[in-house]
């Protein structure tokens, strides 16, 4: 290859070739607007000219109406953008709906295809034994909320508190289960099949990836933890929803179940109950007239009275229906806390990867959907390159863009141990949340307000979101200019017509 001879005399030739150089973006990252789901496909330049593809996630909650149908577009859209579906890296951040579905739902349209590897996290390996318990607690945990979800369904004018647990729990579920029953492990095996090699399971602490023909690019594993108190943290370091006392919550949920089933197994329910199991007489005779053991009682006449129905003699003050005064199905109760111990669980569990271009030192951080405890065992991470030594605060301060994780809800990152050290100029972020979507299964602070004020601030207004109206309108412009911050510029698509208001998706282009 012959080499043009350097000019002094074409200044101006020089300066725009600097400046299309400098221009030339490090990554385009094309974002998808479902709603409530993830999937973003990043494109990355390699030294020959051509493009590195990675695609991460690629799925729709459940309440999403036409969900599906609106993934079937995103999944041809992406063939298109790639050549026909060449996908260098899949990457499965963790197994909830709204993020593999379309490995499922799409399947058909996936199956034409070339992916060379995917990655996933170790708490989805099958040969890790830490991986084998966990997956162990989420379908034990996951069979005793279907058990009650489904009796909560079949409920007569349940209490307040018992609709208000029926109502979270079908929310919870919708990251378990497709529309049509489909479970989220049928999705997350379809996405990991489509390579012919077997997945790669990533984790904190090893040295950092290294793509051949990206040199200037290394990738660090933050998350998930191994640390199990990890995986226990909710909202603060101080609030802990164990995954430990899943099991009794588990246990005293499928006794419950298997009890009023009748099939319950009498040592297993003397454990949880607090009565011997000979003693009383079973609710369901009291309630068909059963008198009980003692002669000297009616047991049937005064549950009738004073337990399930009108009362015969009300005083002036009391409500003639005493049926307000039921407590049997209260034991269902504590499916609430075994629900968020599943759903925060799993979340924690996500795939949390820092991208740094060492030729910027800048740093792209994708988390999933990271909450608390996944944050937090990142501060201590280090890595020990052959100059320097790597820690998370330092990848934290250099973190130019955000995909913000799970939503943007409250428990989407901390403060100090999070944004706090998010202190770049040039910080960007990206929130893949429609809040209307969000409310209508009762998420009433998705994205959270001082999650979206403390952003703002830190990007100098730089953030997007997946509803953002100007999305819609192929006109439209996001209320910050373009190149600014790590941005250097934005296009986007709306949806087909067919599909809603709203965009399809939105493509920055990254310094």
């Amino acid at each position: 290859m012959s080499r043009r001879p350097a000019t002094r005399n074409r200044p101006q030739e020089a300066a725009g070739a600097a400046v299309a150089k400098a221009a030339k973006p490090a990554v385009t990252v094309r974002h998808y607007c479902q709603g409530i789901g993830d999937c973003h496909l990043l494109s990355l330049p390699t030294p020959d000219g051509s493009l590195f593809r990675m695609l991460i996630d690629c799925g729709v909650h459940v309440s999403i109406k036409g969900g599906p149908a609106l993934v079937a577009d995103i999944v041809a859209d992406i063939k298109k953008a790639t050549d026909g579906g060449k996908i260098d890296v899949l990457v499965v951040t963790h197994e909830h709906w709204d993020h593999v579905s379309g490995f499922l739902t799409s399947k058909d349209l996936f199956a034409g295809f070339d992916v060379k590897e995917v990655w996933m996290a170790w708490t989805e390996n099958p040969a890790d034994q830490q991986a084998v318990e966990l997956d162990k607690f989420k379908g034990s945990a996951l069979t005793a909320l279907q058990g009650v979800s489904q009796r909560l369904d079949a409920a007569q004018e349940p209490t307040a508190h018992l609709a208000g647990i029926r109502d979270g729990l079908q929310s919870v579920l919708g990251f378990q289960f497709g529309a049509a029953g489909e479970k989220v492990r049928a999705a997350r095996d379809a996405a990991a099949s489509l390579s012919k090699t077997k997945p790669t399971y990533l984790e904190p602490g090893k040295p950092p990836l290294s793509i051949k023909v990206l040199p200037n690019l290394r990738i660090y594993v933050l998350g998930p933890p191994r640390d199990k108190a990890a995986l226990r943290l909710e909202e603060k370091a101080g609030e802990m929803f164990p995954l430990a006392s899943g099991g009794p919550f588990t246990r005293a949920l499928a006794a419950g179940l298997k009890m009023n089933d009748g099939a319950g197994d009498a040592n297993y329910i003397d454990e949880l109950s607090p009565f011997e199991r000979h003693v009383g007489t079973e609710l369901s005779a009291a309630l068909n007239g059963d008198k009980g053991s003692d002669p000297r009682i009616d047991i049937g006449a005064f549950v009738r009275e004073h337990y399930a129905g009108p009362v015969s003699h009300p005083a002036p003050t009391e409500d003639p229906d005493q049926a307000w005064r039921r407590i049997d199905a209260d034991w269902m109760g504590i499916a609430a806390d075994l629900a968020l111990q599943l759903d925060r669980g799993v979340n924690n569990t996500s795939l949390v990867l820092a991208f740094e271009f060492t030729d910027s030192n800048n740093v792209f951080l994708f988390p999933g959907d990271a909450q608390i405890g996944n944050w937090l065992s990142w501060k201590d991470l280090k890595w020990q390159l052959e100059q320097t030594t790597v820690t998370t605060a330092d990848l934290m301060a250099r973190t130019v863009y955000l995909k913000v994780a799970h939503h943007g809800s409250q428990n989407a990152m901390p403060q100090k141990q999070g944004i706090d050290l998010l202190t770049s100029t040039d910080l960007s972020a990206f929130i893949p949340t429609n809040k209307d979507d969000a409310k209508k299964v009762r998420w009433h602070e998705m994205p959270y307000d001082a999650i979206l004020t403390a952003l703002a601030a830190k990007t100098n207004g730089r953030v997007i979101r997946a509803d953002d109206k100007w999305l819609g309108d192929k006109n439209g412009k996001p209320a910050f200019a373009a190149p600014s911050g790590s941005i250097r510029a934005v296009r986007h698509a709306p949806r087909d017509a067919a599909r809603g208001e709203g965009g399809l998706w939105v493509e920055v282009d990254l310094a």
